[in-house]
């Protein structure tokens, strides 16, 4: 400073006033630069006065089977409430976290802008927000011009030249009111559907701890869900209640009073929530069909949704990912440690953790009675259950026997259960394994599907040509392509859930696949009917070859060695006829259970988004089928169990000796003969000597006797 004092001594007067000339030009320009920037900051920003040129529109509303209603589906869904008309403490709960000082600045809090920008320079982006109220609706009202999205001063700029308008064109009451009728409760829109979306009442009745949970959300919507997360929306629902008792909004003793009620969600609350993805489906096909003239056309859609299934359904999911995650070996990022991650890592359709999928059709008209996509929607809109590709692994297997049986193999074809190796045209040897890593020997094709043994399925592949499965394939319901390799047997091509389920209502129904059906009628706002569709059912398996795979599918839940006990094991009644199939790939990177009764067929699957390891010992009939099991518990507990199938003309039963698929004779081991189902002219003629006594068994070849004497050493 002394030195400068010095220089500034030596310089002449005259020169000293140019200098000041200069200065106060250079100055006089940067102030001009600036306050043409400031004024021209937002040519492109709506006029102010578009902050009550909403108008309302009728959203489309999706239904479920009993009429309840699942959803509105419209751009932004706001049905506006004026200021006077909310208690109190509505507007204070929002003014207590999002901006305490509203009522004394004119759109910007300066002392608040300083902090952010403390906080940005020291911490980064992700710290205390600086914005007001006033600034949250300029970024709400004018989203296109002034996006909050966006981090630069740039934009930080345009938002307070729009707040500063805003309080100069309308009173604090008015620009609240808006503020409210606009803001974002994770798709819901504004004060009064966010009301009626969570408590099932207007914002005029919304009560004190209502009112702080409401305005928990804003912030973070996704993550303090009070659904999803209700730990987490408890704890800042309490917070905000603080905050308002601390700023004298509250008293402390009603502060205490808010907090000891627990959250009370609307009856259905919970059921919207977990539909998430089955209403994205139906939205999709409605914009196909109708464009944007579905967001405001006020259609009607009913669906065929099961509501009280789909509760079941999305429960039982959750509850055994969470089970899976516990498991030995599994070493991925759990769900619930990634609700700590920042937003914005958890983008994309493949998410880190374990996710699984769920859908119940209808047997015998294809409605779809449940569905969940995917572990968390608000993380991931990807449809697990239409979208995805996985490998099926011994779901696949079914439709390899049903090739087998259509072409006169009987089910009590045996197949010896050891060793084989295939030569690939790159010059590979391919040797299947079993899970067990061990081999059997002889065995039925009965037994080897209820058990799953992937030797035999290759080999019996192999027998009826990969050509034959794959076209046997195609017409039960996959359409995605079958590659002819012999590892396709087990489970080797790429399927898409939705498909699997579909190709199984052809043993649900003995014989005829029916399509899956997400809309049944749609109507127009004053109730005319504008679509409605019809099951699609075909005919693509004869009744006799379907009764038999179907009765050799329900030894996989009820026979004592079958992959899929778990469903009697868990509870569903036996006198509820059921049959399935577990799958399970190579590494346990999918796992699967396709459960079916006559009058629905429900699939689970349950993996990663990437081909990964799930954990040691994943198994489909570990893993996959208590979900379907409970599934169909629920389905069941006030329902008449269904009648059985009903066997078809052209069946004829014999009685077979299991270790050579011949007739039982009254020397094959009592324990171990069983009765088999035959398409009539595929039944066995021959009988069993492999435990006939060694003369009998002599005769029956035509080799001579040794003479019998004495000294003969039988």
């Amino acid at each position: 400073m002394r030195k400068l004092k010095e220089l500034w001594a030596r310089v002449p007067g005259r020169e000293r006033w140019l200098l000041f000339t200069i200065a106060g030009g250079l100055t006089a320009f940067a102030l001009g630069l600036a306050w043409g920037s400031w004024n021209h900051l937002c040519d492109d920003c709506p006029s102010i006065a578009q902050i009550y040129a909403f108008e309302a529109k009728e959203a489309t509303r999706v239904y479920a089977a009993d009429g309840s209603l699942l959803a509105e589906l419209a751009v932004e869904r706001r049905i506006p409430v004026t200021y006077g008309t909310m208690p109190a403490h509505v507007p204070k709960a929002f003014i207590a976290v999002e901006d305490r000082r509203f009522w004394r600045h004119e759109g910007i809090d300066p002392w608040r802008t300083l902090r952010a920008a403390v906080n940005f320079a020291i911490h980064g982006y992700g710290g205390a927000g600086g914005s007001t109220i006033t600034q949250q609706l300029a970024g709400n009202m004018f989203a296109g011009s002034v996006d909050r999205r966006e981090i630069s001063v740039r934009r930080k700029l345009r938002e307070m030249k729009v707040a500063f308008a805003l309080e100069r064109a309308y009173t604090k009451e008015e620009i609240l009111e808006a503020y409210l009728n606009q803001i974002n409760f994770d798709g819901v829109y504004g004060v009064q559907s966010a009301a009626q979306h969570y408590f099932g009442k207007d914002a005029t009745q919304l009560t004190l701890p209502e009112a702080a949970l409401l305005a928990a959300l804003p912030r973070a919507p996704a993550r303090y869900s009070p659904i999803r997360h209700p730990e987490r929306a408890l704890a800042r629902r309490n917070l905000i209640l603080e905050l308002m008792a601390g700023q004298e909004m509250i008293t402390r003793r009603e502060a205490e009073l808010a907090k000891a009620f627990p959250i009370l969600l609307r009856e259905g609350a919970r059921r919207s929530e977990t539909s998430d993805y089955f209403v994205e489906w139906v939205r999709r096909i409605l914009f196909e069909r109708y464009g944007m003239e579905m967001y405001e056309a006020g259609f009607r859609v009913y669906t065929a949704l099961d509501p009280e299934l789909q509760m079941a359904a999305d429960s039982a999911l959750h509850a055994q990912l969470d089970w899976v995650e516990r498991q030995p070996g599994f070493s991925a990022p759990t769900y619930r440690e990634t609700r700590d991650w920042p937003e914005d890592s958890l983008q994309g359709p493949e998410m880190p953790y374990v996710q699984g999928s769920f859908i119940a059709l209808d047997a015998r008209t294809g409605g779809v009675l449940a569905m969940v996509g995917g572990r968390d929607f608000r993380d991931s809109e990807f449809d697990r259950v239409n979208q995805a590709l996985r490998q099926p692994g011994s779901v696949f297997k079914p439709f390899v026997y049903t090739a087998a049986i259509e072409n006169g193999m009987p089910a009590s074809e045996v197949i010896y259960d050891t060793p084989v190796q295939v030569e690939l045209v790159t010059g590979e040897i391919y040797s299947p394994k079993n899970f067990t890593d061990s081999f059997l020997g002889p065995i039925t094709l009965r037994e080897a599907l209820f058990r799953s043994i992937n030797v035999v399925a290759v080999k019996l592949g192999l027998r009826i040509g990969l050509e034959t499965v794959a076209q046997t394939s195609r017409r039960l319901g996959i359409r995605t392509d079958v590659p002819r390799v012999a590892s396709v047997s087990i489970g080797a091509a790429s399927v898409i859930p939705l498909q699997v389920a579909e190709a199984y209502t052809t043993f649900a129904n003995l014989g005829t696949r029916v399509s899956a059906r997400p809309i049944l009628r749609i109507e127009d706002s004053d109730g005319q009917p504008i679509w409605e569709s019809r099951p699609e059912r075909e005919l693509v398996l004869d009744e006799q070859t379907a009764f038999v795979m179907t009765d050799m599918l329900q030894d996989v839940v009820d026979a004592p060695r079958g992959t899929g006990t778990a469903v009697r094991r868990l509870g569903l009644p036996p006198e509820v006829p059921a049959a399935g199939k577990t799958g399970t790939t190579n590494e346990a990177t999918n796992t699967w259970f396709v459960g079916f009764t006559p009058d629905l067929v429900a699939i689970t699957w349950i993996g990663f988004d990437r081909p990964v390891r799930i954990h040691r010992g994943a198994t489909g009939g570990g893993n996959a089928a208590p979900v379907s099991a409970e599934a169909l518990i629920a389905y069941y507990r006030d329902r008449e169990a269904p009648e059985p199938w009903q066997r078809p003309e052209g069946l004829v039963e014999r009685r077979v000796d299991p270790a050579t698929g011949l007739l039982a004779t009254e020397w094959c081991p009592i324990d171990q003969a069983y009765t088999e189902i035959f398409i009539s002219g595929t039944e066995p003629v021959e009988s069993c000597d492999l435990h006939l006594p060694w003369g009998i068994r002599q005769r029956a070849r035509g080799d001579s006797l040794p003479e019998i004497t004495e000294d003969f050493d039988w």
